[in-house]
């Protein structure tokens, strides 16, 4: 190593995402071209928040010239965050002067991307710090709508997996409660209803209040699924965001009382037992209509984590991680019109909550209303068709009036 050689090192942290390796092997060979050494740092930040400087390792070419065919990270990963403690922050900063880091290239989701911007705010201008996104919950403010890396991947196994619970359901004449991925955005189970053709959508940003009841999304259900009783079809496939139990109430939600967080203060919403909670007052709810049917819920969502990427997220992650040593600090790197392009921490940040803002569906516009038109719903046309709201009552054993008044509120 020569006397001016800079040092690259690279960290992963939050959830896998497909692509991380991409990322590791673009940025490892483009630095050494550089004259860079380049050192992996295993486990996030877990070990250096510790002060343990021991969890890093040099990589060279020959370590990652074909690891972007594979799902996974092979620096893998962690959810340590040293941000609500000084003294874990204060030892990250020790650990990085004294490894004599010259640039350091995060990956990882925002609550990655926050820490980066708060190690920004503690080290000297020195050190050079760059993030690269990575979440399949698709919710990083980037520029144009373009999608994170990993989450065409994950939406791709997502679509297969569905399309032969599809034909599982079809074949039983049985109903699916798929519960997807994304705490607080509903790009994926969008994405994956939409590409799978699957009976029902329901994600946290179709609801325009802060707060929705258990009630309301069980109404939708119940209603999709009449109405494809009316249809004589015995069977659907049902595809929730997790993140929608964290706008039930907690009074609701018993299990949220006793849920697990994470590092960062979220709720490991796979502890939130939601397709359980969901198929069991649906299912009470058909039984008093004299209606049994049998209804599966699965979660959705660690198969698609570390699965190998698509050629999508390959070629992207090839762009991403090509990141120059040029002075580059204090930004998340970007692709704009196929030019790398930085986004700044400052405009990543709400500076109305101090974390990174998070990217919803945009629900006002033509590929939300497409993806919802292709669902079984109660609509307005269903109460105002006299034949097509007799075979709803029918199909529901009650009345029309009795109908009418419990679900036209759906059709709004």
């Amino acid at each position: 190593m020569s006397k001016n050689q800079k040092t690259l090192a690279i960290l992963v942290g939050g959830g896998p995402a497909p692509g991380i390796n991409g990322i590791i092997s673009s940025a490892t060979i483009e630095a050494i071209e550089n004259d860079c050494k380049v050192v992996g740092i295993i486990d996030g930040y877990k070990w250096l928040a510790r002060g343990e400087k021991s969890k890093v390792i040099e990589l060279e070419v020959k370590d990652v010239s074909r690891i972007h065919f594979n799902g996974g990270s092979i620096l893998r990963t962690s959810r340590e965050n040293p941000t609500k403690d000084p003294e874990k922050m204060a030892n990250i900063v020790k650990a990085f002067h004294e490894l004599e880091i010259d640039y350091l290239l995060t990956i990882g989701g925002d609550d990655t991307l926050y820490t980066a911007s708060e190690l920004a705010k503690l080290i000297d201008r020195e050190l050079k710090i760059v993030h690269v996104p990575k979440t399949i919950d698709n919710d990083l403010p980037l520029p144009n709508r373009l999608s994170t890396f990993g989450f065409q991947t994950a939406r791709h196994i997502g679509v297969n997996i569905v399309r032969n619970i599809m034909e599982d359901s079809k074949t039983t004449g049985r109903w699916y409660f798929l519960i997807t991925m994304g705490r607080k955005a509903g790009h994926l189970t969008i994405g994956i209803c939409k590409a799978a053709g699957a009976t029902l959508a329901i994600i946290p940003e179709e609801f325009e209040s802060e707060k929705i009841s258990l009630s309301s999304v069980c109404d939708i259900i119940e209603g999709s699924i009449i109405k494809r009783i009316s249809m004589d079809k015995d069977y659907g496939v049902v595809v929730l965001a997790e993140g929608l139990a964290l706008k039930f109430d907690e009074s609701e939600l018993k299990d949220l009382k006793d849920v697990e967080l994470d590092e960062h203060g979220n709720v490991r919403l796979s502890e939130v037992d939601l397709g359980k909670i969901l198929k069991n007052e649906v299912k009470r709810r058909l039984k008093e209509r004299g209606i049994n049917i049998t209804i599966i819920d699965k979660d959705i969502g660690y198969e698609l984590r570390c699965a190998p990427p698509i050629p999508f997220d390959k070629e992207y992650t090839r762009d991403l991680g090509y990141v120059l040593i040029n002075g580059l600090t204090g930004a998340m790197v970007t692709l704009v019109g196929g030019k790398i392009e930085p986004l700044y921490f400052k405009d990543a940040i709400d500076p109305m909550t101090g974390k990174t803002k998070i990217r919803l569906v945009d629900v006002e516009t033509e590929s939300y209303e497409v993806a919802r038109e292709y669902m079984i719903r109660l609509r307005k046309r269903d109460f105002e068709e006299k034949k097509v709201l007799a075979g709803l009552a029918k199909a529901a054993n009650v009345s029309e009036e009795d109908f009418t008044e419990q679900f036209k509120h759906l059709a709004k």
